[in-house]
């Protein structure tokens, strides 16, 4: 179904500040997780961000306007697209208390590659000669990176790409089923679905009773909640507010700008992830992992500029109407 969007002069620079803003905040939000992870388990985190997130979400749609109701028009796809997303974020955060922050956010930058593989599954999608070399580029790269068969390898290093893969079945599923949402009513669905997973590992974690030495293996994933003192509670203030912040610099980067334009800043990421990797836990990626990096972002791109170019050529369904929604800073 073709969207009708009203022509709107593009604001490039704009467009460009806030797509970098944006990934800016998610590469901090995200080394503050990683860094807070030996002090808060994951489900604790989940649990009391999207409290607090929700009441923000919600007062910048009336303080923004636009909205006249905050349910989707599909629940149920709506909760199964953020219960993918929720999966992704458990991976996507699993791997960070033992990987760098630069290989996990490769890794995950993979999805743009998986989603292509999936549109053609799922979505009938044409996959032409340039999506196929980007994808072998891609890949090429995350074996750079994994180095199997050496004593490099850690089969850790699998989780964010299986982030990378639940991101991009929700990626699909929003093109395929709910492509007419409105974004605020997709992120609190997310935030909802957040809650609920949380407390639900809460719950079967306590009843379980595991014993000290198993969760010693894990705590992050499988440690009980704990007192949260007043510092982690501005942590986790913060958390909720960045999450905010990146939702609604990404919706207004991708309404001011040409979609292949704004996503070439995106790969931004990949730099920033690196930056407060080493500020903040003294990590420098090793050669392999900065070649995969370039591999992984410059087939990511690829993939941009080819559907901008597509898109230039047909004109007949603006990109951002059509669903182009597979970047991965659609995480937030």
């Amino acid at each position: 179904m073709t969207l009708a969007v009203r022509a709107r002069p593009a604001r490039t620079g704009l467009g460009i500040s806030l797509i970098v803003c944006a990934v800016f905040t998610m590469a901090l939000q995200d080394a503050v997780v990683k860094y807070v992870s030996a002090d808060l388990p994951l489900w604790q985190i989940y649990t009391l961000r999207s409290f607090i997130a929700i009441p923000m979400l919600v007062a910048a749609v009336f303080v923004l306007g636009g909205a006249t109701t905050l349910r989707p028009r599909s629940l149920s796809w709506a909760m199964l697209r953020g219960g993918l997303l929720v999966a992704m974020y458990i991976a996507f955060y699993a791997a960070l208390p033992f990987l760098e922050l630069s290989l996990v956010a490769a890794a995950y930058y993979t999805g743009p590659l998986f989603i292509t593989l999936f549109a053609a599954l799922f979505l009938g999608e044409r996959v032409g000669g340039r999506e196929i070399l980007a994808i072998l580029i891609g890949f090429a790269g995350v074996l750079v990176i994994l180095r199997p068969g050496t004593d490099a390898f850690a089969p850790i290093m699998l989780v964010p790409i299986a982030a990378a893969v639940f991101y991009a079945l929700a990626n699909v599923l929003t093109r395929g089923k709910c492509l007419e949402e409105l974004a605020l009513s997709l992120s609190l669905a997310l935030n909802f679905c957040f809650i609920l997973c949380g407390g639900a590992m809460t719950a079967a974690l306590a009843l379980a009773g595991l014993p000290g030495e198993t969760v010693s293996i894990n705590p992050f994933l499988l440690g009980d909640w704990v007192p949260v003192a007043w510092g982690e509670w501005a942590v986790l203030f913060g958390l909720a507010l960045a999450n905010v912040i990146i939702h609604l610099a990404l919706a207004k980067a991708y309404q001011s700008a040409p979609p292949q334009k704004i996503a070439t800043f995106d790969y931004s990421y990949l730099v920033f992830a690196a930056l407060w990797g080493f500020l903040l836990f003294r990590e420098i990626p090793d050669l392999p992992t900065l070649l995969g990096m370039v591999l992984i972002a410059g087939a990511g791109l690829l993939l941009v500029w080819r559907r901008g170019r597509v898109a230039r050529q047909s004109d007949s369904m603006p990109a951002q109407a059509a669903g182009t929604t597979d970047r991965p800073s659609e995480r937030a």
